[in-house]
């Protein structure tokens, strides 16, 4: 044990750069020494459904109690006054990319870097994608498994379908039952690495369906993209405004409404990631009218930010942005905000996928070479506040749904995260409405040394971070080590299969089929 403990400090110490070495934990396994019973008094406790003045009382890493005036003993018990501030479920991050080999390189942040931003930044859990190695699912979550020991907080995993045969068909129900993961990803873009055709996309759906996992789509077509990329070429736009061109709305319109259809055809749930434009928007909204069971994820990048940077004449300043599906004209931006407002967008990602200048730059002369991916772990929940409720789009307990609760709900975890009650992990952020926040590359905790939020300044910010039980975030300092994170296993089935099985019932009984007719004489 004094090895591994060795092992994991001089970890610590390689990443110092990253949080500063006078802030490393020498605790060996697990979060830095902190009190293992909390008090928070005085502040306003917020869950998705209500919100209430109370104190909220911590024991080894649950929540036991929640009510005004709670007394306790004073033996050991930090007391955290909260007065003034809001106390919130930690934030849950439904769509992460750390590790990640993609196009030739590795993501930036790994599973201790990436986390740590996400700590800093009040997320307390996030789902990453498992991404199979030469199309086995197994080798893939075993690649993972190893890769998130650096692991600093709660984490799940979803799984990617980049294939299919029997085996992988097998896989999906070994992940499902023994692995704990409960949703799977199909990209409909990355011709000729990651993308897949429709009749794969059916295979894939029927299985989700009979394990009760949630399908979810990268929603772009992949075979338009890549004529749009050949196009940009050919008229000798080769820099970071190619990517936006090849790629167009109607693009993601087209791929989204496609994949509504067939999962309308086989009858199952269906999560569509990243909604980027007007044009997937409105194919989710229909659905949505029309009955069915679609869910809509906004990254903070679509929510907030304008592609006009691609146009930046400084190559790594535009090369920066460049993420799937791209960033949109400001009017895609205003119209997800009024979405997520009004409950058709229904919860906030980041598709936090760091490259650093070095990695962009491999792009430089051909915008089809740029690594893909912006960051965003560590600044979702500041932006969604200042943007979201501080123009009164979202109240408080709709921010705690879309940043929290939906989440656990989605992937099966709620009540354990998602909400502040007795018997909940203790995963809680303490927020002052009142505060300021600034985002800078200069200070920010992932390793990239670029931020597309750079120089944003607004309102709100988060002051502590419990995460288990332990406060990970305060006075500017995160206090965790590698490997204290824990892998949350996540159940089938959730709430969207409710009336499923009802719906087929009612399909075949509608059929009037097979026809018992009488064979003609011949």
């Amino acid at each position: 044990m004094a090895s591994l403990r060795s092992l994991i400090l001089l970890l610590s110490i390689s990443l110092s750069p990253l949080i500063g070495l006078s802030q490393i934990c020498e605790s060996g396994l697990g979060y830095c020494d902190s009190e293992s019973k909390i008090l928070i008094a005085g502040g306003t406790v917020v869950n998705a459904d209500h919100q209430e003045v109370a104190d909220v009382y911590i024991e080894d890493g649950l929540i036991v109690d929640v009510r005004p005036n709670i007394k306790v003993a004073d033996d050991g018990i930090r007391v955290i006054d909260a007065t003034g501030k809001f106390v919130m479920p930690g934030g849950i991050d439904p769509h992460t990319h750390l590790a990640m080999e993609f196009m030739g390189t590795e993501t930036i942040d790994n599973f201790f870097s990436g986390q740590a931003a996400a700590l800093a930044g009040g997320t307390t859990m996030h789902i990453d994608f498992v991404i199979p190695v030469h199309g086995s699912l197994t080798k893939g979550y075993e690649a993972y498994v190893e890769k998130a020991k650096l692991a600093c907080m709660d984490y799940g995993f979803h799984m990617a379908i980049t294939k299919w045969d029997d085996v992988v068909s097998e896989e999906m129900e070994i992940m499902v039952k023994e692995k704990g993961i409960n949703s799977f990803k199909f990209f409909m873009a990355y011709k000729g690495s990651l993308m897949i055709r429709d009749e794969l996309l059916l295979e894939g759906l029927k299985k989700c369906k009979s394990l009760g996992a949630l399908a979810m789509v990268h929603a772009e077509n992949g075979d338009a993209v890549f004529e749009g990329q050949k196009r940009m070429i050919e008229l000798g736009i080769t820099g970071p405004e190619g990517h936006a061109l090849s790629r167009p709305p109607v693009l993601e319109g087209e791929a989204t409404a496609r994949a509504i259809r067939l999962a309308a055809f086989v009858n199952i749930p269906l999560y569509v990631v990243h909604v980027m434009s007007i044009d997937a928007m409105d194919e989710i909204a229909r659905a949505q009218k029309s009955g069915q069971k679609v869910i809509g994820e906004p990254v903070v990048s679509g929510l907030v930010l304008d592609d006009s940077v691609l146009w930046d004449p400084d190559f790594i300043t535009a090369a920066k942005f460049v993420m799937s599906p791209p960033i949109r004209a400001s009017r895609h931006g205003k119209a997800l905000q009024a979405a997520l407002s009004t409950g058709i967008l229904k919860l906030v990602g980041t598709d936090h996928c760091t490259f650093n200048s070095t990695q962009k730059s491999f792009g430089v002369e051909d915008f089809r070479k740029i690594p893909n991916g912006v960051n965003g772990l560590e600044e979702r929940m500041h932006l969604v506040w200042d943007t979201m409720v501080e123009s009164g789009q979202l109240s408080v307990t709709d921010y705690v749904r879309v940043t929290s609760t939906e989440c656990a709900k989605l992937f099966n975890i709620y009540p354990r995260k998602g909400a502040i009650r007795a018997g909940s992990d203790a995963d809680i952020i303490i927020f002052n409405p009142n505060s300021t926040f600034h985002i800078s590359a200069k200070s920010h905790h992932s390793k990239s040394d670029t931020n597309v939020y750079e120089g944003r300044s607004g309102k709100g910010k988060v002051e502590v971070t419990i995460a288990g039980g332990k406060i990970v975030w305060e006075n500017e300092e995160l206090m965790v080590v590698p490997g204290s994170g824990k892998y949350i296993s996540m159940p089938p089935f959730n709430y969207l299969y409710h009336g499923i099985d009802k719906a087929d019932e009612n399909y075949l009984a509608s059929l009037k089929a097979p026809v018992n007719r009488v064979k003609p004489s011949l």
